[in-house]
């Protein structure tokens, strides 16, 4: 019998410095729809550095327009905005239009002209974009079709786009000399590209960024980045900031495990990258759920966005090979932390760390394992699992940790701490779970349909799906039943997990949106469910609900029909079945360390501290600040413990709501769904911050729900009982085409001060498509408060009319009775008064279900 390889191992020398970290991965292509959509904290989380974007009030698609994003998003931290002019025409290829290439190229730089102009209106703030004046242009303008300058392809001829940039590259600089242009966005890096930089030399009009498109695979990064340095060194210019302003297919996207391939690259080489838009606008190219939950992806963005320090050598297994183990990391001399993000590999593994100076970590250190598991396109995720907490001995400046079980769809965090100081390691964050295929799962009656293979290393254009297969068939008419047999190692509260979709343009799925099927667990617990819309199929969400189950053997049941319940209504597909032993504590009750939080001005780490909770605690001097980024499963009260070493006088902030100072043990605030920041900050005394511990809510919060229909409705505002899924089967429609449509309810505070509204909405608007992405719409709400200025509210999609989620804002109430005004109207364009010609802007407020009003604290 041969023996069995050597698991791979990934080799991290902390003594082989690789320079500052970049962190220019986490760019997005149309991921940023408008204000709130994502919100901020989603943007913040991931350290959001390039946004390319269609140009304002371009056709290509919905939202997205770069002059109203430009404010929120460098509000947000954002850096530069790539500004695709071509965008704002209709089709791909660009339908640009004219009988001549000189007649097009006349329309473009109208285009140009007033895309600078309007910018020149921002002032000072334009410093933050960059011109994208041509779009894949060797396929597209410059290509050979339909639409093409002259029917000539730039690979073939350049002559014809080489005299079109010049032109109107000298015309952007003329409108603004201080503007940067960006090119020239071929789809790779092609050989013709050396032509033209040395063209562009030449005549004097080289792009201030480079850009190019990496739609191929990781492990083809670092070659072609390498390449145009080379092309550089020959031609005698730059180095030219670079960004890859598109990567990743959909089958990488919202996969950590693939995603963290492109980011080991992207990060090696200190360029900047923008996600691809195959799907979606304003999710962050499938990393966002809804305005402000995260998937997997989203985590590992925020895993990475947010380390510190200099990036140190990775030596991969099997280098620049893609859907194998891959990994960055960095050393914070200053933090006294290494992290490592890692995934790609699936089995055992081992990651060795060797250059561990003493001086930094000691002897010993504390070494945390986390997983960030793929949740799917459109599942929420909390944050990542804690797999391990231990201490290691260092030999020789090494350590070395042994991995089993490696899951290829997730990626992976370590990180290393000083150790040795009495850290009490915490237990996993989940007891047990196992999962388990739809397409292994029995079934019997009619309609069970085995569908696949979708994404895969062979076929990257098509959505990743657990095991690469899925069953449908759980549909209106059928009986079908599929068949879980699954054994679990102890009594206990179960999670059962259903990742499923319902498309929502399928013929069974228009009318009533998300599919309902019937639970059982081995006869018993029956219990209704409603499986996810999406927008397209095998576009994955999830489903939650929770088993009782004994010690063993039992029998999980999805079916179409129940005797007692009632008879499926929908077409559904289903992934996989997961199974989560809860601890008793579970998402109820999280523990973040202060030392792995984000520190801000004036907070230092400290590994000596008596008593911390884990390998150290974080120290705030004078207006010192740390931040943990904390998830909550619902928008609604939840308790929050922030644990002192020492001090006192420290003031705590949620998303940026002053809540006061803090208080000893745990206070009830506000959370809204999804991702939240909590900041806890020193005043004038020195303060040691342990952990922070979210628990359940206990009620202390006076939550009180107003149904939109009994308030007062104005024009063709209507109640309506189209949507059964809303409360009690009534909600408000027909807010908006203008302010004389509106609701208005009243609500009561029992003492005035800030105040969380929660709408419970529902959005199902999709444009008319010109290719593959969807194009659903985001409306809009003007809530006014009392009678004051409205604040626009944007609601994205919800994929159907009765498909409900929700989405909180911070308001002021004064004690008593306030009244809450809704209107909406059509948006006009960028001057305020050209319209939209292809109902890219909605002119409604989303359904309106109800409005929980709660105190923040």
């Amino acid at each position: 019998m041969s023996p069995e390889p050597a698991p791979d191992t990934l080799l991290v020398d902390l003594a082989a410095a690789t320079g500052p970290f970049h962190g220019g991965a986490s760019g997005t292509l149309y991921g940023v729809y408008g204000d709130g959509v994502p919100s901020r904290n989603l943007i913040e989380g991931i350290a959001l550095r390039t946004v390319s974007t269609k140009a304002q009030d371009g056709v290509q698609h919905p939202g997205a327009d770069a002059l109203e994003i430009l404010p929120p998003f460098v509000q947000a931290g954002g850096k530069e905005i790539y500004v695709y002019i071509p965008d704002s025409y209709r089709g791909f290829p660009y339908e640009w239009p004219g009988a001549t290439g000189a007649e097009r190229l006349a329309d473009l730089k109208d285009r140009v002209r007033r895309q600078v102009e309007l910018a020149l209106t921002l002032g000072e703030s334009r410093s933050h974009l960059v011109y994208v004046p041509f779009n894949e242009p060797e396929g597209n303008m410059f290509g050979d079709g339909e639409f093409s300058h002259d029917g000539v392809s730039w690979r073939t001829d350049p002559a014809a786009f080489f005299t079109a940039w010049r032109e109107v590259h000298a015309l952007i600089k003329e409108l603004d000399p201080q503007a940067r242009i960006a090119g020239p966005n071929t789809c790779l890096l092609y050989d013709e590209v050396r032509g033209f930089l040395e063209f562009a030399r030449d005549a004097g009009v080289l792009p201030d960024v480079i850009t190019w498109h990496e739609l191929s695979s990781p492990g083809e990064v670092r070659g072609a980045v390498d390449k145009y340095r080379r092309i550089e060194r020959e031609l005698g210019i730059g180095p030219l900031p670079v960004n890859i302003n598109e990567y990743a297919h959909n089958y990488h996207l919202s996969v950590p495990g693939q995603m963290i391939q492109w980011i080991a690259a992207i990060e090696d080489y200190k360029v900047d990258a923008d996600m691809a838009y195959w799907n979606i606008a304003g999710n962050l190219n499938d990393s966002a759920v809804g305005a402000n939950r995260a998937n997997g992806q989203w985590w590992l963005l925020h895993a990475y966005g947010t380390l510190t320090g200099d990036t140190v050598q990775v030596t991969a297994p099997h280098p620049d090979v893609q859907y194998t183990l891959q990994g960055v990391a960095v050393l914070d001399r200053r933090r006294r932390q290494s992290r490592v993000l890692f995934g790609g590999g699936e089995g055992a593994a081992e990651i060795a760390v060797t250059g561990i100076d003493p001086a930094v970590f000691g002897t010993a250190v504390h070494a945390r394992l986390e997983e960030i598991p793929w949740t799917g396109q459109l599942g929420a995720s909390a944050q990542p699992l804690r797999l391990l907490d231990t201490e290691l001995a260092v030999t020789d400046g090494r350590v070395s940790l042994p991995l089993a079980d490696l899951d290829a769809m997730s990626a992976y965090r370590l990180t290393l701490s000083p150790g040795g100081n009495g850290a009490t390691p915490l237990p996993a964050s989940i007891g047990w779970r196992a999962s388990y295929e739809a397409e292994d799962a029995g079934h019997s009656g009619d309609g069970w349909t085995r569908n696949g293979p979708e994404g895969s290393p062979a076929d990257v254009g098509k959505f990743a799906t657990s095991g690469g297969y899925h069953v449908g068939g759980l549909r209106t008419g059928s009986d079908l039943v599929l068949s879980f047999d699954v054994e679990v190692p102890v009594d206990g509260e179960y999670d059962v997990r259903i990742y499923a979709n319902s498309y929502n343009k399928a013929d069974l799925v228009r009318e009533l949106g998300p599919t309902n099927v019937y639970l059982r667990v081995d006869g018993e617990q029956a219990r209704e469910l409603l499986l996810p819309v999406g927008y397209q199929w095998a576009v994955w969400g999830r489903t939650d609900t929770r088993v009782t189950l004994a010690a063993g053997r039992h029998n999980l049941t999805l079916a179409a029909h129940d005797p007692d319940l009632g008879t499926t209504r929908g077409d559904a597909v289903i992934d996989r079945l997961d199974l989560v032993l809860r601890d008793g504590r579970g998402a109820e009750h999280a523990v973040y360390e202060a030392e792995f939080a984000a520190l801000g001005e004036g907070a230092r780490t400290d590994f000596a501290r008596p008593g911390a909770s884990g390998p150290g605690a974080v120290v705030l001097s004078r207006g010192g600040s740390v931040t943990f980024w904390v998830h909550a499963e619902e928008a609604g009260e939840a308790g929050v413990a922030v644990e002192l070493l020492g001090g006192r006088g420290g003031r705590l902030a949620v998303d940026g709501e002053d809540l006061g100072e803090l208080r000893d043990g745990v206070v009830p605030v506000f959370l809204g769904g999804g991702v939240n920041r909590v900041t806890v900050s020193a005043g004038a005394e020195e303060l040691v911050v342990d952990r922070l511990v979210l628990s359940a809510s206990e009620g202390r919060l006076p939550a009180v729900v107003h149904q939109a229909e009994e308030g007062e409705l104005t024009g063709t505002a209507r109640v309506t009982g189209a949507y059964p899924y809303a409360s009690g089967g009534k909600a408000v429609d027909g807010v908006g085409g203008g302010a004389g449509n509106a609701l208005t309810l009243t609500v009561t505070a029992e003492r005035g001060g800030r105040h969380a509204l929660t709408f419970r909405y529902s959005n199902g608007e999709q444009a008319p498509s010109t290719h593959y992405n969807p194009d659903p719409l985001c409306r809009h709400a003007d809530v006014s408060v009392n009678g004051e200025t409205p604040r626009r509210v944007l609601f994205p999609t919800t994929f159907h009319f009765n498909n409900f989620d929700d989405l909180s804002i911070p308001v002021t109430l004064r004690e008593g009775a306030n009244t809450l005004t809704f209107t909406a109207d059509e948006l006009p364009d960028f001057d305020g008064r050209s319209r939209n010609a292809y109902g890219q802007r909605s002119a409604y407020a989303p359904v309106l279900d109800n409005v929980t009003v709660t105190p923040l604290v």
